[in-house]
């Protein structure tokens, strides 16, 4: 066979298997279109359990659309919202679940809205390649660490006996520190360049909102040094003094001991 003619050949062949494919997806939708929703439900579970997670969508998406106010729908955009954030559509969960919040403030599983909500703000912040390969986390502004940590903080202290609690509660301590970092960071920033007044108030900052944290011990170091630049002894003597109190070693060996970051493992 001819070179011309083994392509008319994969042409006329692949057209087959287009023509094939769209006579599926005709026959799954027109199936789709006449099962009840109860059916569909069952479908989407399926797919779902099956990490079919595009199909589950479609169907779900499909049984919403049709009958909105039957009892699997309510149920459908729960797991919607799921899959959505299996499937990698961060917006489409965010979305999906700012909606069944707002519509069922008081259903007994927003507690799972407002938990997935959190988990996909979460996985936007810097992976563990990042923080292998030595990239500053400090320096990134935290928007999505914000957003994720007032979602886990609603689903620990408005649903303190949700199953998700526990999980919600650690992974809050690992923003808190990333938050604190930052906070950290932008205030060393401001004392650097002889800000001293702004690099006090982030520093005060970051120790009211994120206490526990790692960063606080070297936040108080900089609220010192701060104080003692801009001449307010009485004020530094005070943070001293709460200093003093709560770590060993001089302020100044704090300083220089945080440069080494919580999540800087290999340091």
């Amino acid at each position: 066979m001819s070179l011309s003619g083994f392509a008319r050949g994969g042409a006329v062949a692949l057209c087959i298997v287009l023509v094939a494919i769209s006579g599926c997806r005709s026959n799954r939708d027109r199936s789709l279109q006449r099962q009840g929703p109860e059916a569909l439900y069952t479908q989407a579970q399926r797919s779902l359990r099956a990490y079919d997670f595009n199909t589950a969508i479609k169907i779900y998406e499909a049984l919403t659309a049709r009958f909105p106010f039957a009892n699997e729908s309510r149920q459908a955009r729960l797991d919607l919202i799921y899959a959505y954030y299996r499937a990698g559509e961060s917006e489409s969960a965010i979305d999906a679940a700012d909606q069944f919040i707002r519509e069922n403030p008081t259903h007994p599983r927003v507690d799972y809205a407002w938990y997935i909500k959190g988990l996909v703000d979460f996985e936007r912040t810097p992976n563990i390649l990042e923080r292998f390969f030595r990239v500053d986390l400090t320096e990134r502004p935290p928007t999505t660490a914000r957003k994720s940590f007032e979602a886990f903080r609603t689903v620990v202290e408005k649903f303190p006996k949700s199953d998700y609690a526990h999980d919600a509660r650690q992974r809050m301590v690992f923003l808190r520190n990333r938050l604190a970092d930052y906070e950290v960071h932008v205030a060393s920033y401001y004392l650097k360049r002889g800000a001293y007044v702004a690099a006090a108030q982030r520093a005060t900052g970051a120790i009211e909102q994120y206490d526990g944290a790692p960063a606080v011990q070297e936040a108080l170091a900089i609220l010192i040094e701060s104080y003692e630049r801009l001449g307010l002894k009485d004020l530094a003597a005070q943070s001293r003094k709460v200093y003093e109190a709560n770590y060993d070693g001089s302020v100044r060996e704090a300083r220089a001991e945080n440069e080494k970051r919580w999540w800087q493992i290999w340091r």
